[in-house]
C-alpha cells in the first residue's frame, strides 16, 4: 500500500516522486498491452459498459439473452437425448427441458422471444430408438428402461 501524502508536500510532487519510485523498482516493466496501441473505442462510438465487455472477453465469459440461452440449451438437450444411453435417460433429458420451455413460453420473456416449443417426448424417444438401431445394428424393439 502506498503512503499517505505528507502534510505540507504539494500533491504534484508527491504523486511525481511516487511515480518516479516506482519506475525505479521496474513496476510498469512488462504490463499488459506495453508496446500496443491504445484500443481505439472511438471508431465504434462510446459504450458504457467498454469495461465490462473487455474483461468478459478476457475472461472468456458470454452472456446469452434468457431465451436464446434456453433456446441453445433446448438444442443441446435434444442432441444429449438421442446420444442417450438408454431411452430413460433420453426421456428425461427431454423432459427436464421441456419443463424450462414451458415456463419460458408462459411468462413474458426479458429478451427476444424464445421460438420453441416443448418436443414431443415419445417423438424424441421414437427418433432415439432409430439412431440406436441404426448405430448398433440392432432392432428397434419396446422400451429398454
Amino acid at each position: 500500500m502506498t503512503e499517505r501524502k505528507p502534510p505540507g508536500v504539494p500533491f504534484e510532487s508527491w504523486v511525481d516522486r511516487q511515480i518516479r519510485d516506482a519506475q525505479a523498482r521496474g513496476e510498469f516493466e512488462r504490463l499488459p498491452g506495453a508496446g500496443e496501441p491504445l484500443p481505439t473505442e472511438l471508431e465504434s462510438g462510446y459504450d458504457e459498459l467498454w469495461w465490462v465487455k473487455r474483461k468478459m472477453a478476457r475472461e472468456g465469459l458470454a452472456v446469452l439473452p434468457p431465451a436464446l440461452a434456453l433456446r441453445k440449451e433446448a438444442e443441446d438437450a435434444l442432441v444429449a437425448a438421442y446420444a442417450a444411453p438408454s431411452e430413460r435417460i433420453a426421456r428425461k433429458i427431454v423432459e427436464d427441458v421441456n419443463v424450462r420451455i414451458r415456463d419460458m413460453m408462459f411468462k413474458p420473456p426479458p429478451g427476444p422471444p424464445l421460438g420453441k416449443k416443448p418436443y414431443d417426448v415419445e417423438e424424441v424417444v421414437r427418433e432415439w430408438r432409430q439412431r440406436r438401431a441404426a448405430a448398433t445394428g440392432e432392432v428397434p424393439g419396446p422400451s429398454d428402461v
